[in-house]
């Protein structure tokens, strides 16, 4: 890793100094018994309630970024799905999508969320697709991070490659680095800043003063990368389809071997109330705090604001206190 590189590339993940919007720790429980995590910034009640869901490997961090940057009258509910960050690792190894929808039926309903926007990136993407029907009646708009209907195999061969690999180092240098080793293609621009925000972002310090993913290593073992695809695409397009009575933001890296270009405008040809937005020079997925981006975002959700605040009989979203668990 260079030395020389002190200064955060602007959209990086050390990029933005800002204060986070008051942020509070949500605890709660699951249909299962588990203690989940989410963190909750800006005013509780907020007419609008933006759900934010983060990939495979993350947590809760990677939306803080984007948050400090987004001046809007919203209330931003950052999660951690179960089996990362501060939310319970599963022994039952419940790590599937239909598992984590439930977790966050679950959570809106404690929180008495009746309009919800959602920002979903790879993993929570498709969680909000899953969302856009289990919740129908409640979601206002769905912002889609750098995936679809259809997942390119060669990016989750991939990302299955470097989340088998060694989980623990030494120090924060020695994460930092590892994980500059497998994401520099997708962040050509980042700075030796930015790779140690990155590591403070998707690891922790142990007992013992290593470093290593805060994740459980279970939550990969669901992960195909050799059957066939066509069946889940198929299922997947299906459930799009179903999609079209809800705005959509597709927010695309440039060089993303997850969400390939025609996946991409394929999406906005059959959504007519679909917005195509790519990050350049970024992979899968933009941090989502790249200038690009958060004028999308921001732009976005205002419009949702806009329509929950006209809409007959319009109401706050927050119903309920923040729910702290058991």
């Amino acid at each position: 890793m260079r030395d020389d590189l002190e200064h955060a590339q602007d959209g990086g993940p050390a990029a933005s100094a800002s204060a986070l919007p008051g942020k509070r720790d949500i605890f709660y429980e699951s249909t299962d018994g588990l203690r989940l995590y989410a963190a909750d910034y800006g005013p509780e009640d907020a007419a609008l309630t933006v759900l934010c869901m983060h990939g495979l490997t993350r947590n809760h961090k990677d939306f803080e970024p984007l948050i400090r940057q987004l001046d809007l009258p919203c209330r931003f509910v950052a999660v951690d799905v179960r089996g990362r960050g501060l939310s319970d690792r599963d022994p039952n190894r419940g790590y599937s999508p239909d598992v984590y929808v439930g977790d966050m039926v679950t959570l809106l309903n404690k929180l008495g969320a009746s309009k919800v926007s959602l920002i979903g990136t790879s993993m929570g993407g498709l969680m909000a697709m899953i969302m856009s029907q289990a919740l129908k009646d409640r979601i206002q708009g769905i912002v889609l991070n750098d995936v679809g209907p259809a997942v390119n195999p060669a990016g989750v061969k991939r990302i299955a490659g470097y989340t088998s690999g060694v989980r623990t180092f030494p120090n924060w240098q020695a994460a930092a680095d590892a994980i500059q080793s497998s994401q520099h293609t997708a962040f050509p621009d980042f700075t030796g800043t930015d790779w140690m925000a990155f590591a403070r972002q998707t690891c922790r310090e142990t007992d013992t003063g290593q470093v290593e993913f805060d994740y459980d290593p279970a939550i990969t073992e669901n992960m195909d990368v050799s059957g066939p695809v066509w069946k889940i695409n198929f299922m997947m397009w299906r459930l799009f389809g179903r999609m079209k009575h809800i705005p959509l933001l597709t927010v695309r890296g440039e060089h993303s071997d997850i969400l390939t270009s025609s996946t991409a405008n394929r999406m906005c040809r059959r959504h007519k109330n679909c917005r195509l937005v790519t990050v350049p020079n970024r992979g899968h997925a933009p941090m989502l705090s790249e200038p690009e981006a958060v004028s999308a975002i921001s732009d976005f959700l205002a419009s949702q604001i806009e329509a929950t605040l006209t809409a007959p009989g319009s109401q706050p979203s927050h119903q309920a206190t923040t729910a702290a668990g058991p």
